[in-house]
């Protein structure tokens, strides 16, 4: 497959590798995490009854809880590895749901998203600015969503020439010899570390609290994120205000933000479309 070509020579990072590992940190309460953070950021108590569509399903975590949460949902990503790994959550924690589909496809295929009918809810968590053509998978990644639907995404803050260096740097990552990806990790990791340590003199018992709690986060795992971190290539941001400008020159209203500020990291959106409002591009940059 392309995605396995890209992978080997460097132009991609091998994310589905990564969340394989992710699989055997899975359990109940990482489960009950990602449902929570779902429901936080559109405001239910539940998804009864609503079509979920995943765009880079990637471990396949949240299409669990969306489907914990009762919703008919349908996955995929461009990794096969990612694909796999959702396929592996699905026999493990719902293997008899067959209102749980799982497959192969990309976000920038527009055919493809074209294909897919409609859903009260299009999620894509941290996945659109990996594809190298960020602006066009956030198109594309609007079409299947319904008339009073919704559209929840996080991408990567703009942080001017932090994001830059870091671009750098996950390139360089994916290039390098897979003897050498470890090494790199942790001494990236660690200096990351020390900066991070370094801005919380003044309290350092929040900052080891936050790293214990990081499950918390959407059910992740703290090194599993942290691979993903510096490997995640290709790699693009933007700021609040292009997302929201963006996505309102489709019809989306934007229902719910949550911004990091100005540190790195994903600002996360839940957009909603207004009845009888089509998709018409008219967002393109």
């Amino acid at each position: 497959m392309q995605a396995t070509v890209e992978i080997e020579s460097g132009q991609r990072f091998a994310f589905g590798a990564n969340w394989l590992r992710f699989l055997e940190t899975v359990d109940g309460e990482r489960i009950a995490m990602a449902q929570q953070d779902i429901t936080q950021m559109l405001q239910v108590d539940d998804l009864s009854g609503l079509r979920f569509l995943d765009v880079g399903c990637g471990s396949g975590l949240s299409s669990l809880a969306a489907v914990r949460l009762g919703a008919t949902v349908h996955s995929f990503d461009y990794d096969p590895s990612s694909v796999g790994c959702t396929q592996e959550l699905k026999r493990r924690f719902e293997p008899d749901n067959t209102a749980w589909q799982i497959e192969q496809g990309s976000v920038l295929d527009r055919d493809y998203l074209e294909s897919l009918g409609k859903y009260d809810i299009v999620y894509s968590w941290g996945v659109l600015h990996h594809t190298g053509a960020m602006w066009q998978a956030i198109e594309n990644a609007m079409i299947p969503v319904a008339d009073h639907g919704k559209f929840f995404i996080s991408i990567y803050n703009d942080q001017g020439w932090k994001s830059r260096v870091w671009r750098q740097i996950k390139k360089a990552y994916c290039h390098s010899p897979e003897l050498a990806k470890p090494l790199l990790a942790l001494a990236i990791g660690g200096a990351t570390e020390l900066l991070g340590f370094g801005r919380h003199l003044f309290s350092p018992i929040e900052f080891v609290r936050r790293r214990l709690q990081y499950r918390k986060l959407r059910g992740m795992s703290y090194w599993h994120d942290v691979i993903d971190w510096i490997g995640g290539y290709p790699f693009e941001v933007a700021s609040s205000e292009e997302i929201t400008e963006f996505c309102a020159g489709s019809g989306l209203v934007l229902d719910n933000h949550k911004s990091v500020g100005t540190s790195s990291g994903c600002n996360v959106f839940v957009f909603r479309r207004n009845s009888h409002t089509q998709f018409s591009g008219i967002g393109q940059r």
